[in-house]
């Protein structure tokens, strides 16, 4: 009971000092709210290694020759055949492709005869940038691919036209917003919890209020936890604020279950908050606590989470640094919940990797109050 006195006090102090200071809490609330209005709009992407899958039931010349035509660009993988349009879906929901080409039973018999044949191109709308960018190189690499023998004598005096169908999975609307609203979620939590953790921290360093707080008898676990308590509720009524801009302002809708969105965000929440609390360990000063959030946190947020471009874009060497990102695995199972519907069966590396995230953090932090304390 005494334990739980403290551990309330220490709670309350951290509230008390949280609200007192009035630009903390503008910072914590209100800018949420104006960079997911700011930001919540397009952003050209670069697109790399596209992933492709092809549905041919006919395998002929024609649609041969345009298959090693993907094959031979350097900004498509091919990943093989499919053989029947219900492989096509559960493909995508398992993440493994970026593009599906799928050609007609009758594809030659209709460019020959008509000069004149459709092909559908299936692409994840969830990123509606990337979509585009995507069906667009196709588009074009399916136009190209019978130029050669376009430019042969011909029997037909008609040229032979192929009018690709685009699809688009999830967001057929191609709204930006359903892209970068997930990542948005994801920069502003960092931000917040993160960043005004760590500096919150160094601010009673600079007071000298941390080593009475040090030499308490109450047990440094409980210390860390106390800390964390306050953004915790803070983060969670910014997490509540951003869903509601998202889905009535910027008209993105939860199209997955709400329960499973508030599991992956309390799970990304806890990890930004032990990485503040790891920071403050490292740093004396609030300037230099802003500064190291700032470098070691903002831009690589915003390079290499996936929130602006395609990780699978990157260098192998930048995909292998994002994976120690936080935010990358966070916005990656918030466009599954709530862009795409998917259940948690399709989130559980993202859960099982930030939960480790948060143990190894939090037990960093911990041996470092323990340093201090001995």
């Amino acid at each position: 009971m005494h334990r739980t006195s403290q551990f309330a006090a220490f709670v309350r102090k951290e509230i008390y000092h949280i609200f007192r200071d009035r630009r903390t809490v503008m910072i914590m609330l209100v800018m949420p709210i104006v960079q997911i209005i700011l930001f919540g709009f397009a952003i050209s992407n670069e697109v790399r290694n596209v992933r492709l899958v092809v549905l041919d039931p006919s395998r002929d010349a024609t649609t041969t020759q345009i298959v090693e035509s993907f094959r031979a660009n350097s900004y498509f993988t091919l990943m093989g055949s499919i053989n029947t349009p219900d492989q096509i879906e559960p493909l995508f929901r398992r993440g493994e492709v970026d593009l599906a080409l799928v050609f007609g039973p009758n594809f030659h018999d209709d460019l020959t005869r008509e000069h004149r044949a459709q092909v559908q191109l299936i692409a994840d709308g969830a990123d509606p940038n990337m979509a585009s960018m995507i069906t667009y190189y196709a588009s074009n690499i399916i136009q190209g691919a019978l130029m050669p023998s376009a430019q042969q004598p011909s029997v037909t005096p008609s040229p032979m036209i192929i009018v690709p169908e685009i699809k688009l999975l999830y967001n057929p609307q191609m709204k930006s917003a359903y892209n970068f609203v997930p990542g948005i979620m994801g920069f502003i939590l960092t931000l917040i919890c993160a960043m005004m953790t760590a500096v919150s921290i160094v601010r009673e360093k600079e007071r000298g209020t941390m080593e009475v707080l040090l030499v308490s008898p109450m047990r440094p676990i409980f210390m860390i936890v106390a800390k964390m308590a306050p953004y915790m509720l803070v983060s969670a009524a910014n997490l509540v604020t951003i869903i509601l801009l998202s889905v009535y302002l910027l008209g993105v809708p939860v199209t997955g279950h709400l329960w499973l969105m508030g599991v992956t965000s309390l799970l990304f929440i806890s990890a930004s908050l032990a990485l503040g609390l790891l920071i403050s360990t490292l740093v004396r000063t609030q300037v230099v606590a802003m500064i190291l959030s700032g470098m070691a946190l903002m831009m690589p947020v915003a390079m290499l989470s996936g929130m602006m471009f395609p990780v699978e874009s990157m260098p192998l060497i930048l995909q292998w640094l994002s994976a120690i990102i936080p935010a990358r695995w966070y916005i990656a199972s918030i466009r599954k919940v709530m862009i795409e519907g998917l259940g948690i069966e399709y989130v559980l590396t993202e859960i099982a990797i930030t939960t480790g995230m948060v143990a190894a953090l939090i037990g960093i932090s911990l041996s470092k109050f323990k340093n201090r304390l001995a």
